[in-house]
């Protein structure tokens, strides 16, 4: 029996303080955000979803809002879809600049392969897959939609791909409402598709 995981990245956020807003409350889709929201349901309308499900995050949400509606389902929340735990949350950060630019955040930098500034990679990786197996069991021989965020997608594809968590942020193949679409034979894994029914966005720009 064949079942798919989509994991879908929420749109574009509105964010004019260009912060790591991370896990904070109330960052919202932007304009264009909710105009990628309306492609992807768009995109997905004559797919066979049986079950949508977002992270708790207000951006999560919006995103899943018009693809449930267009397949009358409601949207579950699944804690384990967050986003990952930041250290330098609500601070502008970007490379030699903001607050990596002061000395008493330098300790936080120590070890980039764990990170040691925020949530373990593997963790992430292992909260993201029990989710996803949450998933696909309620959409048992149809489709479901996970909402979540960047980092989270992305560590989740390279653990299930058997490469090193630890990567460049610059080179992650996860645009603004993109797919990562894992397809299952039962609960054994037969491959992983990658869509941008949105378009490509650059992984360096502040939007996740």
């Amino acid at each position: 029996m064949t079942t798919v995981v989509h994991l879908l990245r929420h749109g574009e956020v509105h964010n004019p303080e260009k912060i790591l807003y991370g896990r904070l409350p109330g960052y919202r889709l932007s304009e264009r955000g909710q105009r990628q929201a309306l492609t992807v349901a768009e995109a997905v309308a004559g797919h066979d979803l049986a079950y949508v499900v977002a992270s708790p995050l207000q951006r999560a949400q919006e995103t899943a809002g018009p693809i449930a509606a267009a397949h009358r389902l409601d949207i579950a929340t699944d804690e384990d879809l967050i986003e990952a735990g930041n250290q330098f949350e609500g601070l502008q950060v970007a490379v030699g600049d903001g607050a990596l630019r002061e000395p008493r955040h330098w300790p936080k930098l120590v070890n980039p392969f764990k990170p040691s500034w925020g949530e373990p990679y593997l963790e992430i990786a292992h909260r993201m897959l029990g989710a996803v197996h949450r998933a696909r069991e309620a959409a048992e021989g149809h489709e479901a939609l996970c909402v979540s965020h960047q980092l989270p997608i992305w560590t989740l594809r390279r653990f299930l791909e058997g490469k090193k968590l630890w990567h460049d942020p610059r080179r992650r193949q996860c645009s603004l409402a993109s797919l990562t679409s894992l397809v299952f034979d039962g609960d054994a894994l037969r491959e992983i598709v990658y869509s941008e029914p949105a378009g490509t966005t650059d992984p360096k720009v502040t939007g996740a």
